[in-house]
């Protein structure tokens, strides 16, 4: 079953007066784009992290973010409290032999040099075995998410591979007469030219054969049909975008040499409709994980 490379997923979880809040999301692309938004306190969690979204969603511009949100009270700084007091034991004796008052002292104490500080305060590993628990309940929502998105596609491309085959099917009837048709053409067209018995009627029929040679399709109907019941058995398979991809490379190569070699307006008007869902085609091809 096919994924899709787009997706969102989000969880929730609550742990001692904190709730985590994760959310994925994720577009195509060639690689694995992983960009992570978390607290800094959470950074030496971050190539854990890394190592296992890349294990787990292989391919896509990646999204994750991590929130904690906690119920109690905290400040993100803290006064150094003995420092501060020194700092105010050295202003007033300052003040005291100048005879000036002290004013606006606490104000001023905030300004000095390390007065105020920022505690940056480390994930233990219960918490962060809880935000990775969170993580995973996140991670197998988004799954479940591409997933359906993939059944949308594998229904986009059954619908529009029956057409390409329709299509095939339809050059397969104009084939019958075609070459007997083209060669009648030349025969009339010489007999209008130079004439009905001016020129060697063996020869003709070598040069003809050789000629009309070069403009069967035989091949190029079996292997586009091989290459469609390729892709269709291709779907099936894990992780199969880029083949997918290469497949429809190949199918393009097969329905362009049919139109080249057609020589009929029929076929290369079925073979204009083939090349539009062929597209369609390789648009999603490039969504598919």
């Amino acid at each position: 079953m096919i994924k899709s490379m787009t997706g969102f997923g989000k969880a929730s979880l609550e742990f001692n007066n904190k709730t985590i809040h994760v959310e994925v999301r994720s577009l195509n692309s060639k690689g694995a784009d992983i960009n992570i938004r978390m607290s800094s306190s959470l950074r030496n969690y971050e190539l854990e992290l890394r190592n296992e979204l890349n294990k787990q969603l292989e391919r896509g511009k990646i999204d994750i973010s991590v929130y904690i949100e906690s119920k109690e009270e905290e400040t993100p700084v803290e006064i150094n409290t003995p420092l501060a007091k020194a700092y105010y034991s050295q202003l007033k004796k300052l003040a005291q032999e100048l005879n000036e008052p002290l004013t606006e002292a606490i104000a001023q104490l905030l300004k000095f040099p390390d007065v105020l500080k920022s505690e940056r305060k480390e994930t233990d590993e219960n918490e962060w075995k809880q935000i990775k628990k969170c993580i995973d309940l996140a991670i197998t929502d988004f799954n479940k998410f591409r997933l359906k998105e993939g059944e949308s596609l594998i229904i986009d491309f059954n619908e529009r591979l029956g057409k390409i085959g329709f299509y095939l099917d339809e050059v397969k009837k104009l084939d019958v007469n075609r070459l007997t048709t083209i060669k009648g053409r030349i025969k009339n067209n010489l007999n209008e030219i130079i004439g009905k018995d001016k020129y060697d009627e063996n020869r003709l029929e070598q040069e003809l054969i050789y000629y009309i040679e070069k403009l069967d399709l035989n091949e190029e109907k079996v292997r586009l049909k091989t290459h469609l019941d390729y892709f269709l058995a291709t779907m099936i398979e894990p992780s199969a975008g880029r083949k997918l991809n290469f497949i429809g490379q190949e199918l393009g190569r097969e329905i362009n040499t049919i139109g080249s070699k057609a020589n009929d307006a029929g076929i290369q008007k079925l073979v204009v409709l083939m090349k539009d869902e062929l597209e369609k085609i390789k648009e999603q091809t490039n969504n598919v994980l």
